[in-house]
């Protein structure tokens, strides 16, 4: 055991201590931080046991406890809970027995009373022992000594990666968010598998035919794993879900893992090039707007706007196609990768309603924060126009258009699967939809579980995006 001769701890393992004894105060990072760190957990709590009972703990806790009962203080507290609890039920109208009340009296009364003990505990004993004598503290005692830090990087290196991520706010704000994303997909995996599980289709049938007997139904169910209890298919689909083996498709027999592998490059390729042109074209239409209110721009801009976000998207890729393919062959009816024009329409299709939404909100949100006071306050100084737009009034008014792009890219890509059909494009959306109808479990679920990853990534950016553009989330970030 380390002796009482250990060196005082230095800067460096004082700021480890601090962390460490923050963590332990989130009951979440207190459990992730206790199992990184096992062996290391171990050994404190050993000695932080051996401490106690050298110095006498459970015998100064009663003699703390009889000091403060002698003296009347847990008689004061009890009296004190009593009167609060009939003021409240009282004031509340409520109808409470007096030995009810004696009952919350006393749960109140001892909350305090133990927490009053453990106070003076911790004092007195830092009086007897020279030393801080949590357990916080005893891991604090322990670094101080060069052999022992040493040890506890080499047994408790995972522990030690999960400090250094809580020391820096950034990477804590963006590990969270990673680790809720995990969760986030999990659910959406449990929740789709048990709609497909319940679902009255029957895979088996559907794809065999009518003419199938009972016996290729059985061997059919028995190769896919369909025979098996929810829980036992469940648990093989969120494994192969982690371990990024999603099987084979029902139809085909093909690896689920490898078509979609090749299909969602296409539909992310065209949501994100739709995005791009939607934010090109619709941050400078909803700015110009806000700043020209009510002027013949301003009716314009928001009256195409208004009918961008009203015509659907399967009837705007008909029309596309009538008059651009058909009627004036300009542009190939159907989506060809190796033909760059196929590209066009569905890109415009699927940008018409994302332009509308953003250029909508970016005008709204720079109306609100062009009256501000602020911003007032800036030209009164006599700031020109274009810096006050520019440097103060665009960057506040960025964190709700922020907010509208995630969610509307998110819906672009859920809702390319009618672009998709119209444009005959083999896409992720597509696939979806052709496997629904069997139901192809094995496609459906991969098909949604990258989607849901990718609508997980860009919610992150956007939370990102939210501390780079406002000052006020990086100062919380750094105070949480």
């Amino acid at each position: 055991m380390i002796g009482h001769t250990t060196a005082k701890g230095n800067g460096f393992t004082d700021g480890i201590a601090a962390v460490y004894r923050k963590m332990l105060l989130h009951p979440t990072y207190r459990l992730f931080l206790l199992l990184a760190g096992a062996p290391i957990t171990l050994v404190v709590f050993g000695i932080y046991l051996y401490r106690r009972s050298k110095h006498g703990y459970h015998g100064i806790i009663e003699e703390i406890q009889h000091e403060l009962i002698q003296s009347g203080y847990k008689n004061i507290l009890l009296q004190e809970a009593r009167e609060q609890l009939e003021r409240k039920h009282h004031f509340f109208g409520q109808n409470v027995s007096p030995d009810q009340v004696a009952l919350q009296s006393e749960a109140i009364a001892s909350k305090k009373f133990n927490e009053k003990v453990q106070g003076l505990l911790a004092k007195r004993l830092d009086l007897k022992t020279g030393h801080k004598f949590t357990f916080g503290d005893t891991y604090h005692w322990l670094i101080s000594n060069p052999i022992f830090f040493t040890i506890s990087l080499v047994l408790g290196f995972p522990m030690y990666v999960l400090m250094a991520i809580y020391a820096n706010p950034y990477f804590k704000y963006i590990v969270e968010r990673l680790f809720m994303m995990i969760f986030v997909i999990l659910g959406v995996a449990i929740l789709v598998f048990t709609i497909l599980y319940i679902s009255p289709m029957n895979p088996a049938g559907n794809v065999l035919g009518e003419t199938a007997t009972a016996e290729q139904i059985a061997n059919f169910n028995q190769l896919y794993g369909l025979d098996q209890p929810y829980l036992v298919q469940l648990w093989n689909t969120l494994k192969g879900i982690l371990t990024f083996d999603l099987g084979k498709s029902f139809t085909g027999n093909e690896d689920v893992t490898t078509a979609i592998a090749n299909k969602f490059p296409v539909t992310l390729t065209l949501a994100f090039i739709s995005m791009l042109i939607a934010i090109i074209i619709a941050l400078p239409v909803g700015i110009i707007s806000a700043t020209r209110p009510n002027s013949f721009f301003d009716y314009t801009f928001m009256f195409i706007a208004l009918l961008g976000l009203s015509i659907p998207n399967f009837w705007q890729g008909l029309i596309f196609i009538l008059n651009f393919s058909i009627k004036l062959p300009w542009l190939p009816a159907t989506y060809n990768p190796d033909n760059w024009l196929s590209a066009i329409m569905p890109i415009i299709v699927l940008g018409t309603g994302l332009t509308a939404a953003v250029a909508r909100m970016t005008r709204s949100s720079t109306l609100e924060v062009i009256n501000e006071d602020y911003i007032i306050t800036a030209k009164a100084k006599g700031l020109s126009r274009r810096h006050v737009l520019r440097k103060h009034a665009i960057s506040n008014a960025l964190i709700p258009i922020i907010t509208v792009i995630g969610l509307q890219f998110g819906a672009l890509l859920g809702g390319a699967a009618v672009t998709e059909k119209v444009f005959n494009i083999s896409g992720i959306g597509s696939y979806i939809v052709d496997k629904q109808f069997i139901p192809d479990i094995p496609g459906i679920m991969g098909g949604v579980i990258y989607t849901a990853i990718t609508i997980s990534i860009v919610n992150v950016i956007v939370d990102l995006l939210y501390a780079f553009f406002d000052p006020r989330i990086r100062s919380r970030m750094k105070q949480y």
